[in-house]
């Protein structure tokens, strides 16, 4: 019999009550106190990556505010963070999720990392970054990543080490093709201290947003954010060694991505839901087409990148109201657990 050797704990916990609940429990099964250090400041990083959001798309008010609710007393300064994307405005998706309300509730802060003082920090060993400009209140906090579980056409999953994409400068869609090492880069940087997935509602097909909506009902948990990846990877019917990303994560030290090495706790055994793989909708494929070609500098470094912004827009607005994207609401507004959570936000 083959020895198994376990270096981390990831917690899977089905939601039975509330979603608060359940992201507490998960949070105390992954032994949260003892990688968060008390007093210190900590950054909440969620995803709002989406202001023509449907279920599924970004971190859920629920997970955010179970994640509050366990770390309020645990510090004196807790921050709830994002960035704005060049074809999104995180302002919005903020203002729709109704953040302000809970946030106001708890007395946390808002903070869009765009508009905040950056520092160049040296990045050791970096493949696409030798240095990067961060926002100088995640090299004074803590950082929990809060990440939404979904498929995403260039990564294959996007979870606890995709979400810190969002933590770099709103140009970072030039580095779409070197996504992979870049990922690596900004992981090996920032170095999130713990990581609670939002896999109450996932997504799935063409994500990260013309997506479906997926119940999936859990809360995932880990300090260590390559193993809670590889675990998310593993319900999602994908080979975590085969997702670059994570593997590249995982040959920087970042953390684990053998499964025999993770320990399972909440749910012992690992839940198979066989997600539908990403595909490249219009945009993505015009993108990616555009960045191998000799146009990459006319469009991308000109006025004209404004044009294409245009038309991205007008596609994804296309999609949500005309051609079926809106419907994805309908099958969560009829569910009993989170319909009433995500009316208010239509």
């Amino acid at each position: 019999m083959v020895q198994t050797i376990t270096t981390c704990t990831v917690a899977i916990v089905e939601v039975h009550t509330t979603v608060q609940e359940a992201v507490h429990e998960a949070m105390e099964l992954a032994s949260w106190r003892d990688h968060i250090q008390r007093g210190k400041p900590i950054c909440l990083k969620v995803n709002l990556g989406w202001d023509l959001f449907i279920p599924g798309s970004v971190t859920s008010p629920w997970v955010i505010e179970g994640v509050i609710q366990t770390l309020r007393d645990w510090t004196d300064a807790l921050y709830v963070v994002e960035s704005d994307q060049v074809l999104e405005d995180i302002e919005k998706a903020y203002r729709k999720m109704r953040l302000s309300e809970l946030l106001a509730r708890y007395n946390v802060k808002w903070l869009n990392m765009t508009n905040s003082r950056s520092v160049k920090i040296p990045v050791t060993g970096g493949k696409i970054f030798q240095t990067l400009d961060l926002p100088e209140i995640l090299l004074e906090s803590q950082l929990v990543t809060i990440p939404v579980m979904k498929t995403h056409a260039k990564t294959q999953i996007t979870g606890a080490i995709k979400n810190q994409w969002g933590c770099i400068s709103k140009l970072r869609h030039n580095f779409h093709l070197v996504l992979n090492d870049a990922l690596a880069d900004i992981n090996y940087a920032i170095r999130p201290v713990f990581a609670v997935v939002d896999a109450t509602i996932a997504l799935e097909g063409n994500g990260p947003k013309s997506g479906h909506p997926r119940i999936v009902n859990r809360v995932l948990a880990s300090s260590d954010i390559v193993a809670v990846d590889a675990i998310q990877a593993k319900m999602m019917g994908f080979d975590p060694s085969s997702i670059t990303h994570l593997q590249n994560c995982a040959d920087r030290g970042l953390g684990v991505i053998s499964l025999n090495e993770i320990r399972c706790a909440g749910e012992k055994e690992i839940p198979n839901l066989h997600f539908t793989r990403a595909r490249h909708n219009l945009v993505s494929k015009v993108e990616e087409f555009l960045r191998r070609s000799r146009l990459k500098k006319l469009v991308f470094d000109t006025p004209l990148f404004l044009l294409m912004l245009f038309g991205a827009k007008i596609w994804y607005y296309a999609w949500f109201y005309v051609f079926g994207g809106k419907n994805h609401w309908t099958k969560i507004l009829q569910d009993p657990r989170y319909g009433k959570e995500w009316e208010p936000m239509i």
